[in-house]
């Protein structure tokens, strides 16, 4: 995986769009490449659970491509339509592994957020979607690390993922809990 990594991490569509971004809500980092800077940072912390060299890998591959493709993406279009950041870094990132959980994950790793503003307007989200999600990646404790990573950033609530860690907790038998939050 490390080597798929460096590819990635040399591939010029990948260096041009890093370097999008401007300081918004939730990413006060602005560009790109500084939420991957967080979140490599992010994983050393977590490392410290004891994930194994695989899970490692597997987390670096989704920080290096979740969020690459922001550029080119249409924005506030639904997260299955094929021009979301969410599937065209699912494109990309099909380019060097065929790992359908990674893909998926790169696929749905914002609906946590979706489902959560739900819950904070309404007091409930769609729970057949959160059902989907979690039918359609197969594991759960890699997922839940992910979300973990990618939300504890400066300008995002710790909250949300303690939520969402709950919800799933109703539905799945996870090994990732509220100890694990950074």
């Amino acid at each position: 995986m490390k080597e798929i990594i460096e590819k990635i991490t040399s591939d010029d569509r990948y260096l041009k769009n890093i370097e999008y971004g401007k300081p918004r809500s939730g990413h006060p980092e602005g560009k790109v490449k500084y939420h991957i800077l967080e979140l490599e940072e992010n994983l050393e912390k977590i490392a410290k659970h004891g994930i194994s060299e695989e899970v490692y890998w597997k987390l670096k591959f989704l920080i290096h491509v979740h969020d690459s493709f922001k550029a080119e993406a249409t924005p506030d279009v639904p997260i299955l339509h094929p021009n979301s950041h969410a599937s065209l870094a699912r494109k990309f990132a099909s380019e060097f592994t065929d790992d359908a959980d990674l893909l998926n994950i790169i696929q749905f790793h914002d609906v946590n957020f979706s489902l959560w503003k739900q819950f904070a307007k309404t007091g409930s989200y769609e729970i057949d979607r959160l059902q989907a999600l979690l039918e359609t990646i197969i594991d759960s404790n890699l997922f839940l690390i992910f979300i973990i990573l990618d939300g504890s950033t400066k300008g995002k609530d710790p909250e949300k993922i303690r939520w969402f860690i709950n919800e799933v907790k109703k539905y799945k038998q996870i090994a990732i809990d509220e100890s694990w939050l950074l």
